[in-house]
């Protein structure tokens, strides 16, 4: 079992940065990848950024030279900086967790990232 807990999230204006961080109960080099995902009121969850075993990122489209995806072995974090925020970017941001050498996945708990003057 693996526990995922986001935090970071809160109330930020338009063109503002807020960075989210998922901290993981286990060690982060066994996740085959680890992403985020945000869901908006009525809308489905999205994936926004990936980043796998092997360090690489990818990136949805619309977040793309906004975001960057990072994590940090040592402190088995995952964390989301969010520059040049929109409102389109509110939502709440959820955290997950693909292990190596099973079918298990893990979702955090979630974090509220709301973009408005």
């Amino acid at each position: 079992q693996v526990q995922l807990v986001e935090s970071g999230g809160g109330l930020v204006q338009p063109g503002g940065s807020v960075r989210l961080s998922c901290a993981a109960s286990t060690s982060i080099i066994n996740m085959r990848r680890m992403e985020w995902y945000r869901q908006a009121p009525a809308k489905q969850r999205e994936l926004v950024a990936t980043i796998k075993s092997d360090g690489t990122s990818d990136y949805a489209d619309s977040v793309k030279g906004r975001f960057r995806i990072s994590r940090n072995a040592a402190e088995n974090t995952v964390t989301l900086q969010m520059n040049s925020l929109k409102p389109e970017d509110t939502a709440v941001y959820y955290c997950y967790a693909r292990p190596m050498f099973t079918s298990s996945t893990y979702w955090g708990q979630g974090t509220q990232v709301s973009v408005s003057a």
